[in-house]
């Protein structure tokens, strides 16, 4: 079990020095990866809540703080099909790069259908469009001469150069109805959970990916499937990650054995750290960050 860290993102707290801060001591302290995930924006009147308000930009993030880390992975989760491929297999071939190989790239079908609008991407047949979303960026990260004529997007002949080093970053899905699952299992190299999962019942998903692998002849062994860990610190509240630091910390344990190969600590996702004043904000996180880090 790989045990990582979601990188201030959202709120008052997500300032650049807190970003490198946490980011520098998650690699001193021997996590895994560093987290970040993407809101493109918030309509206007939107029930949502202060997690999604102010949220910057996931690439950019990281691309900065690979740049003041050396070993740690990076990891996005996720960006959505929203975004045009070519131009976005070009952003993950450059960071994947300058980080030395470190990248994790999720990629999702998004739910908001605001942000499509205002990206000019028709919202509908989303789950197909995921699919050859995917298609089309590891078309771009492989093939000398790129080319592509599918529903939704044309590549006319080209190269797209240079290829990503050492080679392409793995691309985990999202999702969290049956289709969703069984396309992670068809053509991802894993899945990863939604903020909203719930992780009671978590390895009832974690069946249905590997079985969807296993049909197309995959091995299911081989897939990552990571936990968004909604964790809050809290006394006398219990729900998965949510209570006391030897509470979470058993709770990761358990979902190890559901067959979980990564959790990442996400604070963003907790109301009283993303609406607190930035400092306290930091002074619980680094709290967090030193009480959770994985075991020596």
């Amino acid at each position: 079990m790989k045990i990582s860290f979601g990188v201030p993102i959202s709120g008052p707290w997500a300032r650049p020095d807190n970003m490198r801060a946490v980011a520098r001591r998650a690699e001193e302290l021997g996590y895994a990866g560093l987290w970040t995930f993407q809101r493109l924006l918030y309509p206007e009147g939107h029930a949502m809540g202060p997690v999604y308000r102010s949220v910057h930009d996931p690439l950019i993030t990281l691309a900065h703080l690979s740049a003041v880390t050396e070993r740690i992975e990076l990891g996005v989760g996720v960006v959505n099909a929203f975004m045009q491929p070519v131009m976005l297999a070009k952003q993950l071939a450059t960071l994947q790069t300058l980080a030395g190989g470190r990248l994790v790239a999720g990629v999702g079908l998004g739910w908001l259908e605001e942000e499509f609008t205002a990206s000019g991407v028709d919202f509908a047949a989303r789950g197909r469009r995921g699919e050859e979303f995917v298609r089309v960026l590891r078309a771009c990260w492989s093939e000398e001469v790129v080319a592509h004529e599918g529903e939704f997007y044309r590549v006319p002949p080209a190269h797209m150069d240079p290829k990503p080093e050492p080679g392409p970053p793995p691309v985990l899905m999202g999702g969290v109805a049956e289709p969703a699952l069984r396309r992670a299992g068809r053509i991802a190299d894993g899945w990863m959970s939604s903020s909203r999962e719930d992780l009671t019942t978590i390895d009832q998903k974690i069946a249905q990916v590997k079985a969807a692998a296993e049909e197309a002849g995959r091995d299911p062994a081989a897939l990552r499937f990571v936990v968004r860990g909604v964790t809050k610190v809290r006394t006398g509240e219990r729900a998965p990650l949510t209570g006391s630091y030897a509470e979470i910390r058993a709770d990761v344990d358990e979902l190890a054995a559901k067959g979980v190969t990564e959790v990442f600590h996400d604070l963003n996702f907790d109301p009283e750290i993303v609406t607190a004043p930035a400092q306290e904000a930091m002074s619980r996180a680094e709290e967090a960050l030193e009480a959770l880090a994985p075991a020596s």
